[in-house]
């Protein structure tokens, strides 16, 4: 399983929206798991698009180090249910990490229905990196639903911009362009050895149209 650095708290204000950094989850080992905001003029865009605060910790200039975990906990699969293993399985997840809620975190972007929030980790390059992510833009580019399907590998392409940086375009294997790979996950691709980087089509949610589009990132 991938290694990774921060977590950052991402939000936008719907679907179809751009997505921003609003947080970041820290861990060491004498501080602990920490949670801040981004400084403020690192908000800007955010509070532009109607941005407040993550309800359960309002201080956009507090660091907090208490509950953080137990907060976001709330936002996992629960382990009792019983299609539990087959969502390890969709994320890649091995049972030894089941109850590693940073890494169930990090892994699982902490997704719920009810909120514009996501959990986007940093994530190391090495010759074990393999995580899911989503290609993003889908309703911007509008592909048509037939052009791929699970197991396809896809290309990547390095598109760094004065909007974005880290921007990484995505291509089916005909060089029709999908989306872009989403925000934080994208910084892997400007690493050292990023060549070694492949994707694969992991799952997709269709209705005549390409509605979502997971993506397993690993090397070679």
């Amino acid at each position: 399983m991938s290694k990774f650095g921060h977590i950052y708290l991402t939000w936008r204000s719907g679907t179809g929206k751009p997505r921003q950094a609003v947080g970041v989850i820290s861990s060491g080992a004498t501080s602990g798991v920490t949670f801040r905001y981004l400084d403020e003029d690192q908000l800007i865009a955010a509070k532009e698009q109607g941005f407040t605060s993550y309800h359960e910790f309002p201080d956009l200039n507090k660091t907090y180090t208490t509950g953080v975990l137990d907060v976001f906990k709330q936002r996992l699969f629960k382990s009792e249910r019983s299609d539990y293993n087959d969502f390890l399985d969709f994320w890649n997840i091995d049972k030894k990490h089941k109850d590693d809620t940073l890494f169930l975190l990090a892994h699982t972007h902490g997704i719920v229905p009810t909120d514009n929030f996501e959990f986007l980790a940093d994530f190391h390059l090495t010759k074990h990196t393999k995580f899911v992510t989503e290609i993003t833009g889908l309703s911007h580019i509008k592909p048509a639903a037939e052009m791929i399907k699970a197991g396809d590998l896809l290309r990547w392409k390095k598109n760094s911009s004065k909007e974005d940086k880290f921007q990484v375009d995505v291509f089916t294997k005909d060089d029709i362009q999908l989306g872009w790979i989403k925000k934080i996950h994208s910084k892997i691709f400007y690493k050292k050895n990023a060549e070694s980087l492949k994707l694969k089509v992991k799952a997709i949610d269709k209705n005549g149209v390409l509605k979502r589009v997971f993506v397993e990132v690993y090397s070679n």
